[in-house]
């Protein structure tokens, strides 16, 4: 089996691996960060005889043979922000209790650097290919992957591809992203000066605050409240007010109920303490359409289809201070429902509120064959490997797999019985799956390369 070769880079990948996890690179904040991966990878690439090339301010490519099919894999070097509640450091490897610790060994960094390694091994080996193999970098792909639509502008879209981003075994189906923000012209909070939740668009956000001009009764009653519940409250008294920090559970927007929302949980909160007029429009509209739920109910939402299962809802940020106020939404959708349906109906509900809604991004739902050669290849590099027949699923994760024009789809690297944190604190991998993922990308590059011969 091919696949094994990868093994005897072991040491030099985990080397590299330490190196380009130390890059902080989240798009739009660490940009010189995001440059710093990409350069490394294409670097590394140039010293191990391979030509790296960088095609965009926010892509590279890497590529072997210039002949056949342009066989693809698409990874990303971007990664969310830290946040808050690590037990190691995150803009590192660690390696604990058979574990790989950092930001991005999951989503996408470590799976990036094994495509590199990958194509060093088939170099390595002096295999002989019919196709091209290209592995491709960008630096946005967590926030709305625009990279990709760029790269793909100015170069062709692989004949088939596979993006490991995902779980494995093959993801054929990806719902629909619409990330939406809620806003007020006007904010209209007399109580409520301060609240601020979220970095990421796509994650649960784990710490929310709010500053409250509140009267001793209402400070009391808040407290009771917060013991009752099942939030994690904090209470500061300041110049400016009383403060209460909430503390939640990070998770992936696409499985939201895999987390606790801080923001949700804190508008929950105070809501039931403080009437429309003296929270304000935004944190109303939380309240009635939103409240603590990822289903959608309340907006009108609650859908789901055999193909990808349910729609999901998340409050991933809210910003109230001064004269602004805006909350931010990613909503899940599945694959067989219209995304203007959705718009529509999350419209009318914030209407109630005379909320402004603003589509910041849109990602069309991935539907693939099911029985085409791609999935062949890449079901019998993962039984070649593992032993065991691959699983096709369907996830609300978004990859670049959407940006294929239905020629790719999602494969790895998590293992399902393996609590990655994606996008969480203590983001981590088992060692010895991170490295049964390494050999079934390279078997699949491979027999891609060779056409499965």
């Amino acid at each position: 089996m091919f696949g094994n070769k990868i093994l005897d880079y072991k040491d030099e990948l985990l080397k590299d691996l330490d190196t380009l996890l130390s890059f902080e690179s989240v798009d739009g904040e660490k940009n010189d960060e995001c440059d710093k991966a990409l350069d490394f990878i294409l670097k590394r690439a140039n010293d191990f005889g391979l030509t790296g090339e960088k095609t965009t301010d926010k892509s590279g490519h890497i590529t072997l043979g210039d002949s056949g099919k342009l066989c693809g894999v698409l990874t990303h070097l971007d990664v969310v922000p830290a946040g808050s509640n690590w037990s190691v450091p995150p803009y590192a490897l660690t390696e604990k209790d058979g574990r790989l610790y950092g930001r991005g060994i999951a989503d996408d960094k470590g799976a990036a650097l094994v495509t590199l390694y990958c194509l060093r091994a088939i170099k390595d080996s002096d295999v002989k290919g019919v196709n091209t193999i290209r592995t491709i970098y960008g630096t946005g792909e967590e926030t709305g992957m625009e990279d990709m639509e760029n790269y793909f502008n100015k170069n062709p879209l692989p004949d088939m591809a596979f993006t490991p981003d995902s779980d494995y075994g093959i993801c054929f189906a990806e719902k629909g992203i619409l990330q939406l923000e809620v806003s007020t012209l006007l904010n209209n909070a007399t109580t409520l000066s301060q609240f601020h939740a979220g970095r990421a668009v796509n994650a649960v956000p784990d710490r929310a605050y709010v500053m409250l001009d509140s009267s001793d009764y209402d400070e009391q009653t808040l407290m009771r409240l917060a013991d009752a519940s099942d939030g994690d409250f904090e209470f500061n008294y300041t110049i400016d007010g009383l403060m209460i920090i909430s503390r939640g559970k990070a998770a992936h927007a696409c499985e939201p109920d895999k987390g606790y929302n801080a923001a949700a949980a804190l508008v929950d909160l105070i809501s039931n303490v403080y009437t429309t007029r003296e929270t304000g429009s935004i944190c109303s509209f939380i309240d009635y359409a939103i409240n603590k739920e990822t289903n959608g109910r309340s907006l009108g939402l609650k859908m789901s289809d055999a193909v990808s299962g349910s729609l999901t809802v998340n409050l991933s940020s809210v910003n109230i201070e001064g004269q602004t106020a805006k909350a931010v939404f990613d909503i899940r959708y599945p694959v067989t429902v219209s995304v203007n349906r959705v718009l529509k109906q999350f419209k009318k509900v914030a209407k109630i509120s005379d909320l402004k809604v603003t589509v910041l991004n849109h990602e069309a739902p991935l539907y693939a064959d099911k029985d085409s050669e791609l999935v062949k290849l890449l079901s019998d590099a993962y039984e070649s490997v593992t032993g065991e027949k691959a699983e096709l699923y369907s996830t609300g994760g978004g990859t670049y797999a959407r940006m294929l024009g239905g020629h790719g789809v999602a494969f790895g690297p998590a293992f399902k019985n393996d609590d990655v944190r994606m996008h969480n604190a203590d983001e981590s991998m088992d060692k010895e799956n991170f490295f049964k993922h390494a050999q079934i990308c390279l078997e699949a590059m491979y027999r891609m390369f060779t056409d499965g011969e």
